[in-house]
């Protein structure tokens, strides 16, 4: 998988929540209870309405939704307040500055969005403890104002939006597929790491891979040999509300990379329409599997190329300047959206790539700007889409917790360090969170969230720093202190000292939908040396340990690990180094 970089160059997802004192409407799913709350006093002109809604629950907890739609005046800052009549506590919050006194809970507009227009909705959100009868309020104030209801229902499947209720089957549609959801664990990888030494995480959740159009029906590779139906059906034996799955098969794929090129040619976009989405449609469609929420990443490493490995950059490629020429790129992810996006229970996520390579201005923008013209052709709408998905099979940190972007060392700003080279990010969190507001702007609909892919970007071991390094010079600094080991952020393949990431887990940070392992731990990136195969693989000396580097890593070593398997494939070297640089350890 290409990584290829410029060398120039808590909890739930941010969302407007602007809203004006007004009478809300009051929708809940449970037993209506009296609640209460204080806020500023409302302008003369005030109206609104209100749908809150228990999205999930669970015996000792529960999560909620409050949508309103403000009818009055505009407003610069708002304030939302209700009494539980039960024991009901906030225990986190988002897309709100949620504070609880007892039973009183006021959520009040973040610092990052306040103003809500006339006319404008906004959301929040909110999990909390509870235990015998969790009543919903009945009452909430906006701004001092009393909130009405019409007595509608949310949790009424044909409520366009609907954020679901307890009572309502995983399929409908729900503002985050994984709050709440128990997500299927693919029994082919789960039995390859419990073999491999990896009991401690063998049950956790990882993608199902479609890379071939022969994935389908018998998996994607190497010791995955469970096609799709297997996997729903699967599912289904689970109980799972969620299935996480990867489409990747574009004509000309991975057109910067040789390790996971792809068995259809630049020019066979209506092959991969009829013969690799339209089967996996069919399929998706099947009422049987109606119940389970469809997490599907989008073609990883595609869209980007056309941003930084075309034209007259140094790190163009002869193929890269074919998928732009020919669109197909764009047409197929329009294709895929659209298909899928008709499909009720499937959520899309487009890939992003990640900060060490759209974090520079001139590739950030132009990205969000290419994926709305992917995202509104062939049909498709942003409707279409539910959020993103970065760091994809990628090693990137969540976060830098020992400096940041903001700093200087003897007046030389970290952005100028050899490490970071101007880039505006120095994680994957900051740049997803980002990247999601820059995406909003380019024309996506303001519910998107980003899933990031956490399976390798661990980084812990013995050469984890444990705090920031002494600040001699910008470069000392910021390399004694970063967490991410690698030789450079342009590296990508089988990367060594590596380690297991954050567990899986819904709703971590602000705009974050998900940290999930999207790219199943232990296998490989790309092989070592050239192997014959019959998967469209070629080798990539990215994967090659003894390689010197090209314009894309700004000609550093590659990083990467000896003996190394075809992309897909087990390598167990790998997964013992995952398993023991694992952080948080395991």
């Amino acid at each position: 998988m290409s990584r290829t970089i410029s060398p120039t160059g808590r909890r739930k997802r941010p969302r407007p929540t602007a809203l004006t004192a007004c009478a809300l409407m009051l929708a809940a799913a449970g037993t209506g209870t009296a609640l209460t709350g204080t806020a500023a006093a409302a302008p003369a002109a005030a109206g609104c309405t209100a749908d809150y809604a228990v999205q999930n629950q669970w015996d000792t907890g529960f999560t909620a939704n409050v949508t309103v739609t403000n009818t009055g005046d505009a407003l610069s800052s708002w304030n939302v307040g209700w009494t539980f009549a039960g024991n009901q506590k906030v225990t986190q919050g988002w897309n709100a500055d949620i504070t609880q006194s007892g039973a009183a809970v006021t959520a009040a507009s973040p610092s990052w969005g306040g103003a809500l227009s006339s006319g404008g909705t906004a959301s929040f959100g909110f999990q909390a403890t509870f235990s015998g009868t969790n009543a919903v309020p009945g009452t909430i104030t906006l701004n001092g104002v009393t909130c009405t209801t019409d007595g509608s229902d949310p949790g009424d499947p044909g409520d366009p939006g609907d954020p679901g209720d307890p009572g309502d089957p995983p399929g409908d549609r729900v503002d985050n597929p994984y709050e709440g959801a128990k997500v299927y664990v693919n029994p082919d990888w789960s039995a390859q790491a419990a073999e491999g030494g990896g009991e401690a995480i063998a049950d956790q959740p990882t993608a199902v891979w479609l890379d071939r159009i022969a994935a389908i029906e018998s998996g994607s590779a190497g010791e995955n040999t469970m096609g799709l139906r297997d996997h729903l059906d699967a599912a289904l034996e689970q109980d799972a509300d969620v299935l996480q799955m990867v489409t990747y098969n574009l004509p000309g794929r991975d057109c910067a990379a040789l390790a996971s090129q792809g068995e259809l040619g630049p020019e066979e976009i209506d092959k991969y329409k009829s013969e690799f989405i339209d089967p996996i449609a069919e399929i998706l469609s099947d009422p049987k599997y109606a119940g389970i929420r469809i997490v599907n990443t989008i073609e990883i490493d595609s869209l980007p190329n056309l941003i930084t490995n075309v034209g007259d950059r140094a790190t163009a490629t002869e193929n890269c300047d074919v998928m732009k020429e020919n669109g197909n790129y764009v047409k197929g992810v329009g294709y895929a959206l659209a298909t899928f996006g008709d499909i009720g229970n499937v959520y899309n996520y487009i890939d992003i790539g990640h900060h060490g390579w759209i974090g520079w201005d001139d590739n950030f923008t132009a990205t969000a700007e290419l994926l709305h013209e992917a995202a509104t052709t062939e049909g498709a709408t942003v409707d279409d889409v539910a959020g993103f998905a970065a760091n994809v099979a990628n090693y990137g940190a969540i976060e830098e917790p020992h400096f940041s972007i903001d700093e200087s060392v003897n007046g030389q700003m970290v952005r100028q360090s050899a490490w970071v080279d101007w880039n505006r990010y120095v994680d994957i969190q900051t740049f997803s969170q980002a990247f999601r507001e820059e995406a909003v702007s380019a024309g996506f609909n303001e519910e998107v969230g980003v899933i990031i892919d956490t399976s390798r970007n661990g980084w812990g071991g013995p050469d984890r720093p444990t705090g920031p390094a002494e600040k001699t010079t910008v470069d000392e600094y910021v390399d004694g202190s970063r967490v991410d080991r690698r030789i450079h952020q342009g590296n990508w393949c089988n990367q060594a000292g590596a380690g297991l990431g954050e567990r899986p887990a819904a709703s971590p940070a602000p705009g974050i939908d998900a940290y999930a392992w999207i790219k199943p731990p232990g296998e490989s990136d790309g092989s070592s040396q050239a192997i014959d195969n019959d998967e469209g693989k070629g080798f990539d000396r990215m994967c090659d340990p003894t390689y010197e580097g090209n314009a894309r890593n700004l000609n550093n070593p590659s990083g990467a690990l000896p003996d190394a398997p075809v992309s897909g494939h087990w390598f167990q070297a790998q997964f013992e180094e995952l398993l023991a640089n694992a952080y948080p350890p395991l």
